[in-house]
């Protein structure tokens, strides 16, 4: 039986207290002269007994203090000792294992990786892990916390009682660790964290919790995300294959909770994942799109952020379902040829207290001048990228996404935030370098980092930074200085064609450099082209709003602006609803207005959309050069006196040049001339004016012959017949 061995009173009182520096040095087994000496803190037990695994005899331990701790001597016991403690009081016996029983699951390299800042795969060793340990099934629960003089993890398991569970302190990386048995998948849970000056913190959820409570709940669940069953290697394979400035790439940007909505008062509920599988995957796919780029889905506190304020940077967001329901829905989209594309926020964080911010009392995830640390235009923390183990843990991060769910790309949001170090400040409320210059250099260092990870790590990836200023060389190769996005955002022309075709026709022609501006830069990075959520919120209203004329002027303007975008140079981006002329702004908590493809314009803009998809990826001319300059060439850019812009797309020596000529005058051009680089038939391959898709049907009935007459500069010509406010296409037969 259990012998008498007292431990200070000063120690079990730290115990009892969740003060002692290190409970796993008091706590479970240990050797002693004669014996093993078992100690044990079970709140709410009268009695106590050892259990040994396999050994009919139990041996009871003495009550030190009535809060809970127990101890024993164990005569002739000796490590390894497996055993399980069944406690007792006057309303029921249960059995349990003792946490303190069990060894270290993280190691001194998982302590070097993380101080250094190289940790790859860190997300397989922080957060909470089921696994089998020693012999048993339980789960290691790590988190960092360097700062903090106590973290416990907590949860129903234990009655939210932090004195149970105290984890052990990793002292040189500020790691801390540990390993309960006899729970699983499902647990919900937090840690409780005393700071440095002994002050008791708000409960955190887990900053690498792969799993969380729908909100307003915010405490973390215990999820596997490592064994989710997948059917897409022919898809991986086929973009490791590719390069991504030579294929088509036309997204369809996607908010998953206001794209459409099940039945419900206050606009619905949402579409599970597996919901989603079927009906938006079956949609872009229908359409054409090659790409779904969905809007963040980390887990997020604030509906009204759509995503844009992340706080479980490692869990999908639980409104529409289960993490392994999400893997599904990547796998569904997969499988149907398409890609999937996240949202990535590393600029910032929200301030809410169960989340990052002075997660272990004080500035660890941000940086602790507010000056560099605190955004002043979204009332948000700035992660703090020249801290090696931030930095570390934002590239595993991303690297989890693409591992774990197989993630396309990821489009890294407001990167120029994170570049200036003045964004949006005025002097005096920013920190200069030393030299005086307003560059941020930790966060370009950690930029650079994490391209150059995501692209070894994973070929067939693709990043794309949605920059807004000068920067240079955002998606040139970092061994050429640049910081090594595959794509930058062209928001520039956005914004100029926006505005050239908010202009009444009558007025056009005085700002016709709108549309040709953009290709002086064109080439100058990789960009892609997008009409985003950006551009139809906040008064901007919708894009079909935003054209000019009346009616029928609206649709043909938007119909004529589509094929411009998707005959220029550069990758598509089309916001959700803009592909059949919503005519509201977006507004995300409601669905969009899907009843109006009950009318001919509405569904006619869809159907081009539909066939301008179509047209991009079969014709390798308008795709294949999308980043060479060799691949365009103006045939007229400067007839303003008739808003008319006419240009020609090149792919390889043997594919078919097309032809692209826009009027945006409500005027039909008949007998417009234009140079052509190749006598013979052109055929209109698309004629934004069709009745199909809700145009007045004028065109040059499905074919143009050249005369041998230069023009343009080109050796041969034909005469075109350009419909009002329309665009063709004209491809070589």
């Amino acid at each position: 039986m259990a012998q008498e061995v007292v431990t200070t009173l000063a120690d079990v009182a730290l115990i009892v207290a969740a003060r002692h520096k290190d409970p796993f040095s008091l706590l479970g087994p240990h050797e002693v002269d004669g014996g093993l000496v078992v100690r044990a803190f079970v709140p709410g037990a009268e009695e106590v007994d050892v259990v040994p695994d396999g050994a009919a005899l139990s041996f009871s331990l003495k009550r030190i203090d009535a809060a809970g701790f127990f101890e024993g001597l164990l005569a002739g016991a000796s490590l390894p000792f497996s055993y399980r403690l069944r406690a007792s009081n006057s309303d029921s016996t249960w059995d349990l294992r003792d946490a303190y029983a069990f060894g270290a699951v993280l190691g001194e390299v998982d302590d070097y990786l993380l101080i250094e800042g190289t940790h790859r795969q860190l997300y397989e060793r922080l957060g909470a892990h089921p696994m089998r340990h020693e012999g048993i099934d339980g789960v290691a629960f790590a988190v960092w916390a360097p700062n903090a003089t106590r973290v416990s993890v907590v949860g129903d398991f234990n009655a939210w009682d932090g004195r149970r569970h105290q984890m052990r302190k990793r002292v040189d990386s500020g790691l801390w660790e540990i390993f309960v048995p006899d729970v699983g998948e499902g647990t919900v849970y937090k840690y409780e964290i005393v700071s440095r000056d002994g002050t008791l913190q708000p409960l955190k959820a887990d900053p690498f919790g792969f799993g969380a409570e729908l909100r307003p709940s915010t405490a973390s669940i215990v999820t596997r995300v490592d064994n989710f069953g997948w059917h897409d290697e022919a898809h991986r394979a086929h973009w490791r294959s590719q390069d991504p400035r030579r294929v088509p790439v036309s997204a369809y940007e996607v908010h998953l909770g206001s794209w459409m909505r099940g039945d419900g008062p206050d606009g619905g509920c949402f579409l599970t994942w597996d919901e989603l599988a079927d009906k938006l995957v079956g949609y872009a796919t229908y359409m054409g799109f090659t790409h779904l780029e969905l809007m963040p889905i980390s887990e997020h506190p604030l509906d009204a952020s759509w995503g844009y304020q992340p706080i479980g940077l490692f869990a999908p967001t639980r409104r529409f379902g289960d993490p392994a329901g999400f893997a599904r829905f990547v796998d569904a989209a997969h499988c149907a040829g398409l890609g999937v594309i996240l949202d990535w926020v590393p600029a910032h964080f929200p301030t809410d207290i169960h989340g990052l911010a002075h997660f272990d009392g004080e500035a660890l995830y941000e940086h602790p001048d507010p000056k560099k640390g605190f955004h002043p235009d979204w009332n948000t923390a700035i992660f703090d990228y020249g801290r090696r183990e931030v930095a570390n843990v934002l590239a595993a991060n991303a690297l989890f996404w693409l591992d774990r769910y197989h993630i396309d790309g990821l489009r890294v949001d407001a990167v120029a935030s994170m570049l200036y170090l003045d964004y949006s400040r005025q002097p005096g409320e920013w920190l200069p370098n030393w030299d005086g210059s307003n560059d941020n250099r930790d966060a370009a260092a950690f930029l650079k980092r994490f391209n150059e990870l995501v692209y070894a790590e994973h070929p067939g990836t693709m990043t794309i930074a949605e920059e807004s200023t000068a920067w240079a060389g955002v998606s040139r190769p970092t061994d050429a200085g640049g910081l090594g996005f595959g794509f930058k955002w062209n928001m520039g022309w956005m914004h100029d064609t926006l505005e050239y075709m908010s202009h009444e026709p009558v007025h056009r022609s005085w700002h016709h450099n709108q549309m040709t501006f953009g290709m002086i830069y064109a080439y100058s990075e990789n960009f892609v082209l997008p009409l985003s959520h950006d551009e139809v919120v906040h008064g901007k209203r919708s894009l079909l709003d935003r054209m000019s004329g009346d009616a029928w002027q609206k649709f043909a303007n938007l119909r004529a602006y589509y094929a411009f975008m998707w005959g220029y140079p550069g990758k598509k981006l089309l916001f959700m609803g803009q592909e059949f002329a919503q005519g509201a702004e977006w507004d995300f908590n409601h669905s969009l207005d899907w009843h109006l493809l009950g009318y001919d314009n509405h569904r006619g803009v869809q159907t081009l959309v539909k066939d301008l998809n179509a047209v991009y990826r079969s014709e390798r001319a308008l795709h294949v050069r999308d980043c060479e300059p060799e691949g365009f060439r103006w045939i007229t850019a400067d007839d303003a006196d008739q808003s008319v812009y006419a240009w020609l797309r090149f792919g390889a020596d043997d594919d078919k040049p097309v032809a692209v000529i826009c009027n945006f005058t409500p005027v039909p051009r008949v007998g417009y001339r234009v140079g052509l680089p190749n006598a013979g038939t052109w055929l209109e391959i698309l004629n934004t004016d069709a009745p199909v898709y809700g145009g007045s049907g004028m065109g040059n009935l499905g074919q143009v012959h050249t005369d041998d007459e230069s023009c343009h500069g080109l050796p041969v010509s034909a005469v075109v017949t350009v419909p009002p406010l329309a665009t063709i296409y004209l491809r070589l037969d």
